[in-house]
């Protein structure tokens, strides 16, 4: 390896951390945070739910997942183009619009 190996790799690993950033929801409060977000076709959102309850996310037509503990993930990709109402089956006034392009 060469001594300019190791900094490219931790380079390149950082900018792919600073994307994912950008396409995290928190729940929290009951609310997804941020409560709008445009994407681009084929990109995915991670929920995290930082609330001390579960949570069940879902999509009508594109996805609907389990019960989401506290401290869990989802990652689920937005594979057509339009806007989209990400809601909470157990807390039904949770709401996230997805715009994706």
């Amino acid at each position: 390896m060469t001594r300019y190996a190791l900094p490219l790799l931790l380079l390149s690993c950082g900018g792919a951390f600073a994307a994912d950033a950008a396409h995290t929801i928190t729940q929290s409060g009951r609310m997804f945070r941020p409560g709008e977000v445009t994407i681009s076709r084929g990109e995915a959102l991670t929920f995290t739910n930082k609330d001390t309850f579960i949570h069940q996310i879902y999509v009508n037509g594109l996805f609907d997942s389990e019960e989401k503990s506290p401290g869990e993930n989802l990652t689920e990709s937005f594979t057509q183009s339009g806007t989209f109402d990400v809601r909470c089956h157990i807390h039904p006034k949770m709401k996230l619009v997805v715009r994706v392009k």
